[in-house]
């Protein structure tokens, strides 16, 4: 039986992640053979400050997924998160070219183009993701697929997920000069659905919500199709800085307060509460925000799944729901049942779910681009939905 093992890397502003997984066979499940964790160095919001400490923090949590793994990791898919992410909406259309009207996949190809013209600024940055949102013949929508249907002209409106050029180089370049080749790149938040979210959510309509350290990422889906995107520079650090100023405490015992692990009679339980209670306050305000901006605040019938290192917060899930009056979450793994303990956490999902990418071959999405080896080279179009792979 034939094995296909890749890799996962997921580059955090505190923590690098790495998972190593196999599937044997073309429908086999899917079994973590090592995972890696490391402080990492040199990141500030998502986005290298000093490439040398990115490096070591990659070489360090790859040797330990190498060593539980028994294997030599030489590619990988690496996560492109933080402040560099963000999207953008661009409608386009075009003639049908042909004589008798009917849809080509070059038709479909020039409308997404004249879309990509339409998606506002694009300087600086790369497309990591596109995503089709609708289809439109002669101004009727089209469900499903367009092709070999007939009208005069066709429209698209499509989802750009775009990445800072330079922060996108850099990332590529690090994870290159620790010795692993960058098979592709992909959002940090599409990578985590692949895992935290089933079929069903991603149909009805949910917000992911990736509590990092040091900012707040979230993803909306309908359809099964991601509609929009966002980062926040804000994050559970902000969280363990507040305790330790409200109580007056060293940051590591701050951390562990946060967390749940150290309690006491010393530290007034009301007055922790409400120190926490005002910055998740402060990152829920913001989601509630933007989904106000793109009109689906109190409509995403599966809510708020929360997912990143910042989720083990007590009592995160009830403020979720009170302040955004959504069924509210913690993500937990939907892949299978065999899962090792740790990638269960919410914290690995990103670099699981980069395995998923990576050990599936089928697709749903007609177009989706993903950067390849060096940022300023795309790699291949490739699918990026999965159907069948999530239970």
């Amino acid at each position: 039986m034939s094995r296909h093992i890749t890799t996962g890397i997921d580059i955090g502003t505190k923590n690098t992640r790495v998972v190593i997984a196999e599937r044997r066979g073309k429908r086999g499940s899917i079994k973590v053979l090592g995972t890696g964790n490391a402080e990492s160095f040199g990141l500030r919001h998502g986005y290298i400050t000093h490439i040398d400490e990115a490096i070591k923090s990659i070489s360090d949590a790859v040797k330990q997924a190498e060593q539980e793994a028994n294997t030599r990791v030489k590619q990988a898919l690496i996560s492109a998160g933080g402040l560099s992410l963000g999207s953008t909406i661009g409608v386009g259309s075009t003639l049908i070219s042909r004589v008798d009207g009917e849809v080509t996949s070059l038709d479909i190809e020039r409308a997404i183009a004249a879309s990509k013209e339409k998606a506002g600024d694009l300087q600086n940055k790369k497309i990591i993701h596109q995503v089709v949102l609708q289809y439109k013949l002669d101004g009727k929508e089209i469900l499903g697929r367009p092709r070999g249907m007939r009208g005069m002209k066709f429209e698209t409106r499509v989802l750009f997920i775009t990445c800072i050029a330079q922060h996108l180089d850099d990332f590529v370049h690090a994870t290159e000069e620790a010795g692993i080749d960058v098979g592709d790149v992909a959002a940090s938040p599409i990578a985590a659905s692949l895992v935290t979210l089933t079929n069903t959510q991603r149909i009805a309509g949910c917000v992911l919500v990736n509590i990092g350290a040091e900012t707040v990422s979230l993803a909306v889906f309908e359809n099964d199709k991601p509609t929009s995107l966002e980062v926040f520079p804000i994050g559970s650090t902000d969280i363990t800085n507040d305790i330790a100023l409200g109580l007056k405490i060293p940051l590591e015992d701050a951390e562990r307060v946060k967390l749940g692990s150290l309690t006491g009679e010393e530290y007034p339980q009301k007055k922790l509460g409400e120190i926490i209670q005002a910055r998740l306050s402060d990152i829920f305000d913001l989601v509630e925000a933007h989904l106000k901006k793109v009109g689906r605040n109190g409509l995403l019938p599966a809510g708020i799944v929360i997912t990143g290192g910042g989720s083990g917060v007590a009592t995160i899930e009830d403020l979720a729901k009170a302040s955004l009056k959504l069924p509210a979450r913690i993500a937990m793994s939907h892949t299978n049942n065999n899962v090792d303990s740790k990638i269960k956490d919410p914290a690995w999902s990103v670099a699981y779910g980069l395995c998923i990418l990576g050990l599936h071959d089928t697709y749903t999405s007609d177009f989706a681009e993903i950067s390849r080896r060096r940022a300023e080279d795309y790699f291949k179009t490739f699918i990026l939905w999965v159907k069948q792979f999530l239970p």
